[in-house]
């Protein structure tokens, strides 16, 4: 019996039918691996305009940074110019400053200056010489105080002399200091502090252990400055003094005066203390 062998239109067939089974999957393969490719493609090109536009925002980047520091430089420039602008105002504004005081410095000096002339004229009345008002309850034999002597004391300002006069009666020596208000009087009489220095000359006296001069400069204050604020207490301190020196009556005369001419005053009070005091039996 012979083998069953196949005819070559079977063998055919079987190739063909073989060849379609595997040619079907490899087509789809190569249709996939195609898309790939063209993907990869796309991707490169993607990658390569990306790279364009980093370079280009790199460069564009680059130009801004430089125009800043160009701007910053000459903002530096600018501040730096400024600042030394500024300087030099300043210091011409300090020495601007410095000639002003200098100017107010001279000025202050000039107008004591005009001051001490201005206060060293006396002031005379009309018809002659000043005549000294007659003091109440002053005795009318006491020697008159020696008329003063036009001698204002040049090359010193009211103040400095009024000043220097007070510094001797602080510290207790009461000649310098009658002779400095002395000088400050005659110097410059129409001062507000010449009240203050008369009666100065009478506490130095005072103090001095000499009670009768103390009296006639007490005299001269109430005599020249009978508004002032220390006429109360030149009254009330005569009256002291009187008193000390046993003249009781004139004493109580003028403590009444002080306290008839100055009734809100603190030295009216302290003259009513002492006429309550002489009032008391035994006195």
């Amino acid at each position: 019996m012979r083998p069953l062998v196949p005819g070559p239109v079977v063998v055919a067939a079987v190739v063909c039918a073989l060849v379609s089974g595997v040619a079907a999957p490899a087509g789809a393969a190569n249709r996939e691996h195609q898309q790939m490719m063209a993907d990869i493609r796309m991707l490169q090109e993607q990658n390569q305009q990306l790279q364009v536009t980093l370079l280009a925002l790199s460069d564009a980047l680059r130009a801004i940074t430089a125009r800043i520091d160009d701007q910053s430089a000459q903002t530096q420039k600018a501040f730096a110019d400024q600042r030394l602008l500024v300087d030099t105002l300043t210091g011409e504004l300090r020495v601007v400053r410095e000639k002003i005081d200098d100017s107010n410095v001279r000025i202050a000096s000039l107008r004591q200056e005009i001051e001490a002339v201005r206060l060293s004229i006396p002031m005379m009345p009309a018809g002659g010489a000043p005549e000294t008002a007659p003091v109440e309850g002053a005795d009318p034999t006491a020697t008159p105080p020696p008329a003063p002597l036009p001698s204002p004391v040049a090359g010193m300002a009211p103040q400095r002399l009024y000043d220097t006069a007070y510094a001797d009666f602080a510290s207790g020596q009461w000649g310098l200091a009658i002779q400095g208000f002395e000088a400050y009087i005659r110097s410059f009489p129409r001062s507000d502090l010449a009240e203050r220095a008369q009666f100065y000359i009478a506490e130095s006296y005072d103090l001095d252990g000499k009670p009768e001069q103390a009296i006639t400069a007490y005299d001269q204050v109430i005599a020249n400055y009978p508004t002032g604020e220390q006429a109360p207490f030149a009254y009330y301190k005569r009256g002291l003094l009187l008193a000390r020196l046993g003249q009781v009556e004139r004493a109580r005369e003028s403590w009444e005066t002080t306290i008839q001419k100055y009734p809100d005053s603190d030295a009216s009070r302290l003259a009513k203390q002492r006429l309550d005091q002489l009032r008391r039996p035994g006195r």
